[in-house]
């Protein structure tokens, strides 16, 4: 089985999932986190180097106060116990996003976690925190328009790998599979730029109940597709 080196979610359906158990949605937020560090040892497995998934979007504030509170709360508890689990597991972990956007011990905890892991070797997990693919390509522009302004960037040096370095992703490679689950077929403003030639796979699974056997269809399903680039026939 061709594993793909990239592989980025888009975790929708964790309320769905506690609705369909009469469970109150934080306890949906809840589960999907679990599954999430869940998935981690999966993708670890089967050889996927990179992990990214789409956590809090920059419209998910637009959510009642309550549920962004119990989200919250969910991401300080992991940043918490991220630096034990990243070290144990040899996982490098990354925040992408516009974090100037959360509370400052949450920016704190990110900073710490990062530094912590940043070392490590084994799986590359990127976590999208107050992220979105509009917002990331505009903070991308105005840091260039700066650049320009203090003449240390010309029209000729604005090319399209200028604009992936520039990024939140810039060191890492663009996602080879992605991955919705909740039966959505929409991408909802993530890794806009960095998507242009991915395969998409719709799981019909609550992220809450996406397991290893569904992470196989998905690479399974990724294998049958006739991966083609620009003019290739």
């Amino acid at each position: 089985m061709n594993v793909p080196n990239h592989v980025a979610v888009i975790l929708d359906g964790n309320g769905r999932w506690a609705k369909s158990k009469g469970l109150p949605r934080k306890m949906g937020h809840v589960q999907g986190g679990k599954n999430v560090e869940d998935m981690l040892y999966v993708a670890d497995e089967l050889g996927i180097k990179y992990f990214t998934v789409y956590a809090f979007s920059t419209e998910n504030w637009k959510r009642s106060e309550d549920e962004v509170a119990a989200l919250m709360t969910l991401l300080r508890s992991y940043l918490l116990s991220g630096f034990k689990k990243a070290a144990k597991n040899n996982v490098r972990i990354r925040v992408i996003g516009d974090k100037t956007g959360l509370a400052p011990d949450i920016q704190k905890a990110i900073a710490d976690l990062e530094a912590d892991s940043a070392n490590n070797t084994g799986l590359q997990f990127q976590i999208a925190i107050n992220y979105g693919g509009r917002d990331e390509i505009l903070r991308m522009m105005q840091r260039m328009a700066e650049e320009i302004q203090a003449g240390t960037l010309t029209k000729e040096e604005i090319t399209a790998e200028y604009v992936s370095s520039h990024l939140d992703t810039g060191d890492i490679p663009d996602p080879d599979l992605l991955i919705r689950t909740s039966g959505e077929q929409r991408i909802s403003n993530f890794l806009l730029w960095q998507l242009a030639y991915t395969e998409f796979y719709f799981s019909q699974k609550h992220w809450p109940d996406f397991d290893r056997d569904e992470l196989v269809k998905a690479i399974e399903s990724y294998n049958q597709r006739d991966r083609r680039f620009g003019n290739a026939k």
